[in-house]
């Protein structure tokens, strides 16, 4: 087993059933055994959504926070702001409701 596991962007896109079983199934297997990192841009309240199934997220979270430290970093991409900066990008004003 390896000794860190690197997940990265859960739920960039949503996470079929099949697919969350299996991913259930490995952080079940490595709970307690091995450290995993883990990014995601969904909140952990979105989790349901991501993997199609509270029942199975909650599952999940239960054994990912357990042992945990929960880094949430706030603002704007890094890829964003270089677009920006280099003239690539435009911020596009909200609209007012009425």
């Amino acid at each position: 087993m390896a000794k860190l596991l690197i997940v990265d962007e859960i739920g960039y896109i949503p996470i079929e059933r099949s697919g969350a079983n299996l991913f259930f199934q490995l952080v079940s297997r490595r709970y307690e055994k091995g450290a995993m990192i883990l990014t995601s841009n969904q909140s952990f309240t979105k989790w349901g959504e991501v993997f199609g199934d509270s029942v199975i997220a909650t599952a999940i979270l239960d054994r990912l926070l357990h042992h945990s430290t929960v880094l949430n970093i706030k603002g704007e991409s890094y890829r964003l702001r270089e677009k920006k900066k280099a003239g690539f990008w435009e911020e596009k004003p909200e609209k007012e409701e009425a």
